[in-house]
């Protein structure tokens, strides 16, 4: 007999990891509902909990950790991809449009075909993005929408035809139709008039939209991503994963920044808030919306900087706001006592949101810490990293991101500054609060890639400012402790102590002394989050006490 109440879950494995400041790793945990109860030392030491019905992993050669967050992604854009044809396998432009012709060949004639959006054409073997009369040749019978990331799509004349494209239409206001040099349609849509083609797409059923979030949140998952901050969630979206967390198809926390990209007028801004509202009462442990996410500057191609682009004497890049409407619009959302994402990636464009972050404070010197957040800040100059510390303002950080996009931007902006992106070792020695993530999906989501990219530097143009490398302690506390403090979560969840949510991955290998080669490819043995198991390798079989 015991006084102690059977724990559910027991883990006996080679080492814990608490992240616990200051504590020895432990060798067992206890799991009982939804939290961690007990750790102990000792690989036995728990053993006094086992009942009828607990669950034992013995596991002596794996190694534990708190489950992961990605701070900066995009879920939303992972779940409608699911079903979507793969053409980030391709590895040339043949490939590509042969993936395009093989599902024509069973999609019924006049149906949209979409593709993947987590590819970059600089890394096709023609280092360019297909054409209009390309995706013809591939199929002329349906509409298609190739997709690069949130902004650049590329249409074929069926769906040209259904945007209502022709050479006569305008661009929106900060959108691009592209021409070729003899002033014909290329099929490509950047930025705003990315909106001309998504406005006809026809709206996927509410079950396959769910189904899409079940396949891509088992898939973070299995990668040893817990919780996720999607940062760029439609406000009628929130809908959508309201129904997949009733459905329990959620294999990971959600923490959702609507997207505030359409909002810009203070009646935009005010109607935006008024649909968030309801969601106060909403949110719990495992869907919760974190605020509103707005941008200052473009991206790979349109980052405002200080200096002008490469080969390009007149190009700065693209600020998207006036400082001082985006001022006003930041200023609406926090006094409705909501938080602020900005997306920020040149130098001029960090500098220009570090001013509206400022004047945002001076006006309202009682905001919460961790209310304004730097989305990326790439291009970090010494100055503007002291003003963002000063000021108290936290920074995502997506190495993931830089990894996939290093050729396209070393092209743009040239090999010097490119090594200067995402300046961790300087950030963090300065004291500045980091929390890692990917930016799917521009970069690919998983744990210990993103780990192996900050502590290596590696991308596909190679190592890039490998003075800028980090440990791996410090690289998993980006993903765990500093993510949690990030979210405002610290209370509990980011390490593994008693009382805190059961949020842990189990790893095959220790991830802080693995073999640099083999720390990439690292996969969990098992996800679980709050007690219950949401990945699990199929060679690893539970037993019953």
């Amino acid at each position: 007999m015991t006084d102690h109440a059977p724990a559910d879950l027991l883990i006996r494995s080679g080492a814990v990891h608490t992240l616990v400041p200051g504590e020895a790793p432990r060798r067992a945990l206890a799991v009982t509902g939804d939290r961690i109860t007990a750790l102990s030392a000792a690989a036995d030491g728990l053993d006094h909990l086992i009942g009828p019905a607990t669950e034992v992993l013995d596991l002596p050669g794996a190694t534990m950790l708190p489950a992961f967050d990605d701070t900066h992604t995009h879920l939303i854009l992972a779940a409608h991809s699911v079903h979507d044809v793969p053409v980030h396998r391709a590895r040339d432009l043949g490939e590509f449009l042969a993936l395009i012709r093989e599902r024509a060949a069973d999609t019924p004639p006049g149906q949209w075909i979409r593709t993947t959006i987590n590819w970059q054409e600089v890394n096709l073997a023609e280092q360019r993005l297909p054409r209009t009369a390309e995706l013809d040749a591939a199929t002329d019978r349906h509409p298609v929408l190739v997709r690069r990331g949130a902004y650049n799509m590329v249409l074929n004349t069926p769906a040209l035809r259904l945007a209502g494209i022709t050479d006569a239409t305008e661009p929106p206001p900060g959108g691009v139709i592209e021409r070729d040099e003899q002033g014909r349609l290329t099929g490509r849509l950047v930025d705003k008039a990315v909106a001309l083609a998504e406005r006809v797409l026809p709206r996927p059923a509410l079950a396959d939209r769910i189904d899409g979030l079940r396949a891509a949140s088992a898939d973070y998952a299995a990668t040893g991503i817990g919780t996720v901050r999607d940062c760029l969630v439609p406000v009628e979206d929130l809908d959508v994963l309201r129904a997949a967390r009733q459905a329990g198809a959620l294999g990971v926390r959600v923490r959702a920044l609507v997207s505030g990209f359409g909002a810009r007028t203070p009646a935009q801004v005010d109607e935006l808030l008024d649909r968030m509202e309801p969601w106060r009462a909403e949110g719990d442990a495992w869907l919760s919306v974190w605020g509103v996410k707005f941008g200052i500057d473009g991206g790979i191609e349109a980052g405002a900087l200080d200096e002008p682009y490469e080969g390009r004497p007149c190009y700065h890049g693209t600020l998207l706001w006036e400082p001082e409407e985006l001022a006003a619009a930041v200023d609406r959302v926090v006094a409705r006592g909501w938080r602020v994402g900005v997306h920020a990636w040149g130098d001029r464009g960090l500098r220009t949101l570090l001013d509206v972050f400022e004047r945002v404070l001076k006006d309202r010197p009682g905001l919460a810490p961790g209310t304004l957040v730097v989305e990326h800040g790439g291009l970090a100059r010494p100055d503007q990293r002291a003003r963002a510390i000063a000021l108290g303002i936290p920074v995502t950080v997506q190495h993931p991101l830089l990894h996939d996009a290093a050729t396209a931007q070393i092209r743009a902006w040239g090999a010097e500054r490119v090594r200067g992106i995402f300046p961790l070792r300087e950030w963090l020695d300065e004291g500045a609060l980091l929390a890692a993530g990917s930016d799917f999906p521009v970069g690919p989501y998983g744990a210990m890639v993103s780990v192996w990219g900050m502590t290596t530097r590696q991308t596909v143009a190679g190592a890039q400012g490998a003075e800028n490398a980090i440990t791996r302690a410090e690289a998993i506390a980006l993903h765990t402790v500093d993510a949690a403090r990030l979210l405002g979560e610290s209370g509990t969840r980011g390490s593994l102590r008693p009382g805190a949510l059961a949020d842990l991955t189990l790893w095959p290998a220790d991830p802080l002394d693995c073999p640099p080669e083999e720390l990439a490819a690292l996969r969990p043995i098992r996800t679980v989050l709050g007690g219950r198991t949401v990945h699990l390798s199929p060679a690893v079989r539970p037993a019953r006490g």
